[in-house]
Formats: C-alpha cells, sequence, structure tokens
C-alpha cells in the first residue's frame, strides 16, 4: 500500500512539475524523437507525431533531464529547408498602362507602353485586378514540351501531385481550379486540414511550374500538367524551415489519399530516418517521388536528401542553353554502375535558371534553383503518368529516362544523370 501512495504520489509530483514548466515554449530547435510507445510518457509530454517506434513532441530542458533520468532514449529531429533562390529577382505584377495610369502608378518598364500593352510592376506598389505573366507559356515549359511554339499546355487528368513545400496560394486565379486538397503539417497542430497559406512564396512558384491552368480567363500562366490535381501540403514555415517529422506524416499522408506524384523542392546535407521509413512506404503504394539535388555544386557527391536516396528521383538544373549551372548539385554516377540510380547520383536535369511561375500574392516571380528544376518534372510525369499500368510509379519513371537527351559530359554523369527528359 505504501508502495501504490509514494507512486501514485510521484506521478502527482511530476505531473505539477510538467505543468509548470509547460510555460517554458519550447524553441525551434527541441524538437526531439522520443524512442518509446509508452502511453503514460506520450501523455505527459505530449504528442506531435505517432510513428511505430515512438513519437515526436517539442521538449522543454526540464522534460528532456527527466527523459534521461529515467532512461528514456530521445533524439533531435532533423531539420531541413527549401532550397533558396538564386536569382534575387523581385516577384513582379503585369498591368496594362492604362490600369496604372488609372491608379497613379508608374511602369517601370518600358516607358514608352501605349495603352493596351503590358508592362511590368514591382508587387507591392500596385494591385492590378488581373496580374498577367510576362509569357503564358513560361521558356522552360517549352523547352521540355520540345515545341518553341507552344501556345497551351495540357494533359494529366485524373493524376494527383503533392507538393511538400510552404504551402500555396489557394486563391490564385492560375491554381485555385487545380487544388483538390490542402493540408499543413508545420503549424501548432499536428495536421490541420483545410489549412495551407503560403507566406513565404516557394510552394506557390513550384505548384505553379507543375499545374498552372491559365485561369479561368485564360490570361494567366500554365505549368507541364494543367490538368492534375494538387495536393498541397504546407511542411515548411514562412521562413522555409521543415522539420523532418512533419514531413514524414505528409508522405505516408499523401500516399493513404491517393496521391500519384510527390515533389519535393527541399533538402538537407543529412538523412532522416523518419523521411527515409516514410519514403519507403511511399514507394510500396506505388507513388512516384520527385526531389530537387540541391544548389551545393560544382562539387561531387552534394546532392541533397532527400534527393540523394535512390527511390527518390534527383533533378539537377540547366539554362536555356542546357547547360549546368556550376551552382547546381552533382552525383557520384560516375563511380556507380551507369543508367542504373543508386544512392547519391544525380539522376535527370531540367529548367531551373530564371523561371517564372505563380506567387503567393497572386502576382508572378522568376526565380532560380533546383526547386524550380524539380517541378517540371514531376508536372512531365503526371502528364505521362501511366494509370493502366500494374506498376505505374516505376514504368513512368522507366519512361522519363527514355524520354531523355543526353548531356555533356557524355554518358551517364555527375551534372545530368540519364540527361534532359523531354516530350
Amino acid at each position: 500500500m505504501i508502495t501504490i501512495k509514494k507512486t501514485a504520489y510521484l506521478a502527482i509530483i511530476l505531473t505539477l512539475l510538467f505543468t509548470a514548466n509547460a510555460s517554458y515554449a519550447a524553441s525551434d530547435d527541441t524538437r526531439y524523437f522520443v524512442k518509446s510507445t509508452s502511453g503514460w510518457w506520450k501523455k505527459s509530454f505530449g504528442i506531435r507525431h505517432n510513428f511505430d517506434d515512438g513519437f515526436t513532441a517539442d521538449l522543454t530542458d526540464f522534460q528532456l533531464r527527466l527523459a534521461k533520468v529515467f532512461g528514456v532514449e530521445v533524439e533531435p529531429v532533423k531539420k531541413l529547408n527549401i532550397l533558396p533562390d538564386l536569382s534575387q529577382a523581385l516577384p513582379i505584377l503585369s498591368a496594362t498602362k492604362s490600369q496604372l495610369q488609372n491608379r497613379g502608378s508608374s511602369i517601370s518598364q518600358p516607358d514608352s507602353l501605349n495603352s493596351g500593352e503590358i508592362g511590368t510592376i514591382t508587387s507591392g506598389k500596385f494591385k492590378a485586378k488581373r496580374a498577367k505573366p510576362t509569357e503564358q507559356i513560361p521558356w522552360g515549359i517549352k523547352k521540355v514540351y520540345n515545341n518553341s511554339f507552344l501556345s497551351e499546355t495540357s494533359g494529366g487528368s485524373g493524376v494527383n501531385v503533392a507538393v511538400l513545400d510552404t504551402g500555396v496560394l489557394k486563391t490564385h486565379p492560375d491554381l485555385k481550379n487545380r487544388i483538390k486538397e490542402c493540408k499543413d503539417f508545420s503549424g501548432p497542430l499536428s495536421v490541420a486540414d483545410g489549412k495551407c497559406d503560403d507566406k513565404n512564396g516557394h510552394g506557390t512558384h513550384v505548384a505553379g511550374i507543375i499545374a498552372a491552368d491559365g485561369g479561368s480567363d485564360g490570361l494567366g500562366l500554365y505549368g507541364m500538367a494543367p490538368e492534375a490535381n494538387l495536393f498541397v501540403y504546407k511542411v515548411c514555415s514562412n521562413n522555409g524551415t521543415c522539420w523532418a517529422d512533419d514531413i514524414a506524416v505528409a508522405l505516408r499522408t499523401a500516399a493513404d489519399d491517393g496521391v500519384n506524384i510527390v515533389n519535393m523542392s527541399l533538402g538537407s546535407d543529412n538523412p532522416s530516418q523518419l523521411i527515409t521509413d516514410a519514403t519507403d512506404y511511399v514507394v510500396s503504394k506505388n507513388v512516384l517521388i520527385v526531389a530537387a539535388a540541391g544548389n551545393d555544386g560544382p562539387y561531387t557527391g552534394s546532392i541533397d536528401f532527400p534527393g540523394a536516396d535512390a527511390d527518390v528521383v534527383s533533378i539537377g538544373a540547366v539554362d536555356k542553353n542546357l547547360l549546368i549551372p556550376d551552382w547546381s548539385s552533382r552525383g557520384i554516377n560516375l563511380t556507380t554502375k551507369p543508367y542504373v540510380v543508386e544512392a547519391q547520383d544525380m539522376e535527370l536535369a531540367a529548367p531551373g535558371l530564371n523561371i517564372e511561375s505563380t506567387w503567393k500574392d497572386g502576382s508572378y516571380a522568376i526565380l532560380s534553383g533546383t526547386s524550380m528544376a524539380s517541378p517540371h518534372v514531376a508536372g512531365l510525369a503526371a502528364k505521362l503518368w501511366k494509370k493502366d499500368s500494374l506498376n505505374p510509379a516505376s514504368d513512368t519513371r522507366d519512361i522519363l529516362h527514355k524520354l531523355t537527351t543526353d548531356l555533356l559530359p557524355n554518358g551517364d554523369d555527375d551534372d545530368s544523370g540519364f540527361g534532359f527528359p523531354h516530350l
């Protein structure tokens, strides 16, 4: 009886201590994976995400010390980041000269526009009723379609593409009809349905490259597969930081929700076991994962994770001349078996320099990076998706390989792998 009373008393004391320390909010670097399935620890620490062999939680210093005292193993959850824009270009809005004059604004360039022509102004100075892109079909889309006179894109009907990123502007005219699901994995709640607001812009830009449909008025921008369905999973905060546990749960959710293709324009120098396990699960469900290789070139073996995973299609960047920018990450292809994708191999290269796409305020922006290259391939995969195949993900991946043009240096090289895929 005394033992029972002491145990109950200890539990009360610990509960009070947890409550007392709750005011000490966890900082940005205090998310941990707790290697325990005990309901008591879950209740005491609070659960962010449940996994088969433990759970994640934001822990205070006191909770960390307590876990150590009781021999509960914990390890930090890894951080990833959206890959930075290398162009440092400002977002742009387009409007007619008459629209600008009516609002007392001035055109930044050119100065000699006639009424009705399109001029470009800096976002924030002016809000047009309907922003228009510099080109409805950006150069990268034309390059992948292998048609310099392309006036409209097509394809992707019935194909579900998940964008794991900073969210999306749900009301953007070129995207609002494409978004079928919207979830936030990055907020204070473990998952918030119906919320995926993009305060960064990166996710909206990526989504537009994949599936922008020109808008109901046909005046906007077109992406690779304008009939595809977008499943927007916000896994990164507004500053572009992404926790591995949020990404892992989003990946599993994508597979369970019937997604066919996942795009991840994010990365880290080191792998996360949580993401690796989730990738295995997703691939087992016949889902194709496409990821940016990273902007850490020109050094051999510089591909970021999860792009460096052999189960993930890693994408480097090319410019308008199909040359590889120095900053595009490189694989280790020359030391692995040719034309067999292995860990840390570069697989494909796609347009990634000065890419125009949709932006977070309803306008358009020109950005650069492998973040922009990856969605070109994800969109192409949606257009080519082998719906009737028993193994649609692997068969579509094979088609991407077969549709490549080899780039210099020749062969399965570190810079571009199989090469540049196009129609």
